[in-house]
């Protein structure tokens, strides 16, 4: 995982047994694709050559469904309420948080990643206090939750009947029938001036103008959905997938990522992608962490 987009936990823990199935109807408002053919990934160069976006190949998906939305504050916390589930974060005591977020007094007492200082280890930081001590998640009800692991994402599925989605199904959705296209809407990142995505507008790490309206996450119904009617599928939040990260990517219909690996591949980018080091936010760009790893721009979606 590249620290820029978001620190891991290195693999610490070795995963949880989800909570018992059932306990929730599965989720309602899911959005039904035909599936089929189209062209995943991008040319190799245009991202990060470890991403292994390329080559663009054919890929033949069956139907499926998947989320409008990233899955709320609110909605994680219906399921934290009816499971009593605690998070990694929560176990771990501590999840990452980009300084530029902190109070001055938390940042003084929080360590820096050393690869990507512009991130701090946060005591106290989790889904609940995104910031840590003195934050509240209540006032971000409408916003994607953060702060969750692949693990608590899959606890999240298991309860309400649903899954995350893989790659390749992820993709397809984001491109909302638009083949090819960089961007869910098209080739043009800000057609007629307007804005299409939260992402980090000004000077990386130093300054963020919030030009789109929003400094950090934003309410995970902003700006225009895509062809699908799936809103914010580039920026806000990294959105985990089903999928070990790989960079060999396997012919046949619906495919999926390697048996077996050391972290989960992600997709669509987050509020802090920037072109001068993270050109994250298109269609075709990925990501990867560990399974226990959380951070201040992860979240996820799911699907069925």
């Amino acid at each position: 995982m590249d620290p820029c987009c978001a620190p891991g936990h290195a693999g610490r823990s070795a995963g949880r047994a989800p909570v018992a199935v059932g306990l929730a109807p599965r989720r309602a408002g899911l959005v039904g694709l035909d599936g089929g053919a189209f062209l995943m990934g991008a040319e190799d160069g245009i991202g990060h050559p470890k991403d292994a976006e390329g080559p663009v190949r054919r890929v033949v998906l069956s139907p499926f469904r998947i989320a409008a939305t990233a899955v709320t504050v609110a909605e994680f916390a219906a399921f934290v309420d009816a499971t009593g589930h605690r998070t990694e974060a929560e176990e771990f005591g501590y999840s990452f948080v980009f300084d530029g977020f902190l109070d001055p007094r938390i940042a003084e007492v929080s360590p820096r990643v050393p690869t990507a200082p512009w991130w701090r280890s946060v005591d106290g930081a989790t889904w609940r206090a995104p910031e840590g001590p003195g934050s509240d998640a209540d006032e971000r009800r409408d916003h994607p939750v953060t702060h969750v692991s692949w693990n608590d994402a899959q606890a999240y599925c298991a309860w309400s009947g649903t899954r995350l989605p893989t790659e390749a199904e992820w993709e397809y959705a984001a491109r909302g029938g638009l083949e090819q296209a960089v961007y869910p809407w098209g080739d043009e990142f800000e057609p007629d001036g307007r804005h299409r995505a939260n992402i980090w507008r000004g000077d990386f790490p130093r300054e963020n103008t919030a030009a789109d309206g929003h400094l950090s996450t934003a309410p995970a119904k902003s700006f225009e959905p895509n062809g699908f009617g799936l809103y914010n599928t580039v920026g806000n939040v990294w959105e985990w997938t089903a999928d070990w990260f790989g960079r060999d990517h396997r012919p046949g219909p619906d495919p999926r990522g390697p048996e077996h690996g050391q972290a989960r591949a992600m997709r669509g980018g987050s509020h802090m992608c920037h072109d001068s080091y993270c050109n994250r936010y298109r269609v075709a760009a990925r990501s990867a962490n560990t399974p226990d790893s959380s951070s201040g721009n992860i979240g996820f979606r799911v699907a069925a």
